[in-house]
């Protein structure tokens, strides 16, 4: 499933980001990525290791937290540290298939990479080209702000830029719920239940018995 969440992040808050982006230690992309995927990347990043990278994330981590969207979707048991890239003209990232385990950085934990994250810092008209194509999809390019999720089993890439620059934030969420077409169906299951409590009220005994069915299949499937 590929989910758009708008305004995860707010207009105050992506001109902080942008701002602070703008004079960042950019290091080549490459540092951070397999051997498959080292070869097809050609991009910048912050290093993981540093300080203006992890406030900044820290404030990515806060626009998830409001999301409702988000929650829904994706389940999270946990989020890889967010990361940021850049790419300038010329640059793109080949067909790949992102890791199925990340070491997080400075701690001995591991996340298994269920759900994949794309958060768009620049809008649209700032770059040409830069899209994110899943693969039997339509390649993506969201208003500055917005996410893409999508499964991390996907094979993807970026189109290459061919003009201006494009900013984004990315990650990966382990899921409580592993299997993928359960996490879909609860997500299904979720926004159904929410539409229907908007029209009959949360109290209705229907939505109730819904609900509870909802809780009762994240209690089998999931995993804290």
């Amino acid at each position: 499933m590929l989910l758009h969440i708008p305004a995860v992040l707010s207009g105050e808050v992506l001109a902080q980001v942008s701002a602070r982006l703008k004079d960042a230690d950019w290091q080549d992309g490459r540092k951070t990525a397999g051997p498959q995927s080292g070869a097809v990347k050609h991009n910048m990043q912050l290093a993981e290791d540093s300080a203006e990278g992890r406030a900044l994330g820290d404030l990515v981590l806060a626009g998830l937290d409001r999301s409702a969207l988000f929650w829904s979707a994706a389940l999270p048991a946990r989020v890889y540290p967010p990361l940021f890239n850049k790419y300038e003209t010329g640059m793109d990232f080949g067909s790949h298939i992102d890791n199925a385990i990340r070491k997080v950085p400075g701690t001995r934990a591991r996340i298994r990479t269920d759900v994949s994250a794309t958060l768009f810092l620049s809008a649209p008209d700032d770059y040409d080209g830069g899209a994110l194509a899943i693969e039997g999809h339509a390649p993506v390019k969201l208003p500055a702000g917005d996410m893409l999720l999508y499964p991390a089993t996907s094979r993807h890439h970026v189109t290459p830029v061919t003009r201006g620059s494009r900013l984004a934030s990315f990650f990966w969420v382990q899921s409580m719920v592993k299997d993928s077409a359960e996490r879909d169906h609860l997500f299904e299951m979720d926004q159904a239940i929410q539409a229907l409590g908007a029209i009959h009220g949360a109290n209705d005994p229907e939505v109730l018995r819904l609900t509870g069915l909802y809780h009762n299949l994240v209690r089998k499937w999931g995993e804290p």
